[in-house]
């Protein structure tokens, strides 16, 4: 069963909207709750990369209200170990709720800032991350504590978008507005959006070896929610979007609804970007 939340030693949790540059709202725990499910897929074939074994300790930063607390719970059943890491204390509390639902063995969650857990160095066969570095203003400093909690001969393994290729066709102005919107607003919440082609570097530089990389194409049939991602995530970034002055309300609310309605057409081709699955060894045998 999950265990109750608790906050690391020597690393409190902070305010999750002062790091993460989606913000912090119920829109936005139910669009991670989606995301979970919509992206198992190809996290679980990240994980295969890795092999990650029965036994084997793993660690999810930046969880989020689920994250793949379960993928890592059932690859390393019964006799396993398994982390789940967030700085908000909501996510973290969804999260442990998630795991004790599910009687997942062996899972922990706790609350504490993914760029300095607090946690002793070497502890993980696994560092895992999922849409984290994208999120964040310094990935460099991820990186690191990435490798630092990954034991001698463990994996880091990190899944990350790059939205430079994103497409909609027939074109549309709303949902080209819209994307325009949100790479703006994005960058200057610290988020870097086209941070999937720079994990593998940022990795290398953190000192790990035998650094992989395979790319993913995010593109989804009419009816999947993950279609829309591009406006939900401009709406989950609203306040910030109002306050930097980028769109008045009503010419959100008109961009959105437009866009929808020319998403749902099954006809339309959509294209989200690229998801980058990214892994690496840090340097050394295993004790």
């Amino acid at each position: 069963m999950g265990e109750p939340v608790r906050s690391a030693t020597g690393a409190p949790g902070q305010d999750a909207g002062a790091v993460y540059a989606l913000g912090s709202s119920q829109g936005e725990s139910a669009r991670l709750q989606r995301q979970a499910e919509e992206l198992a897929a190809d996290s679980a074939v990240l994980l295969d990369r890795v092999g990650l074994l029965a036994g084997q300790s793993a660690i999810d930063l930046g969880c989020g209200p689920r994250g793949v607390l379960d993928l890592l719970a059932e690859r390393v059943a019964p006799a396993g170990r398994v982390v789940g890491l967030d700085s908000d204390p909501a996510h973290a509390a969804m999260a442990a709720e998630f795991a004790a639902g599910r009687g997942l063995g062996g899972v922990e969650v706790i609350t504490a800032d993914a760029r300095s857990t607090g946690l002793p160095p070497g502890s993980f066969d696994l560092v895992h991350a999922r849409t984290l570095l994208v999120n964040l203003p310094a990935p460099a400093e991820v990186a690191a504590e990435m490798t630092r909690l990954a034991r001698p001969g463990g994996w880091v393994a990190c899944m990350e978008p790059d939205t430079e290729h994103a497409l909609c066709y027939p074109p549309h102005p709303a949902f080209d507005r819209l994307h325009d919107i949100f790479t703006v607003a994005f960058r200057r919440n610290g988020g870097d959006p086209w941070i999937g082609r720079r994990v593998s570097e940022l990795l290398r530089r953190a000192g790990l070896e035998q650094v992989e990389v395979e790319a993913r194409v995010q593109m989804y049939p009419h009816g999947n929610s993950r279609r829309t991602i591009r406006l939900d995530l401009v709406q989950s970034m609203r306040p910030q979007v109002l306050e930097m002055g980028l769109a008045t309300a009503a010419e959100l609310d008109e961009l959105d609804a437009a866009a929808r309605a020319h998403l749902d057409d099954p006809r339309t081709v959509v294209m989200s970007g690229l998801l980058f699955l990214t892994w690496g060894r840090k340097p050394g045998r295993a004790a």
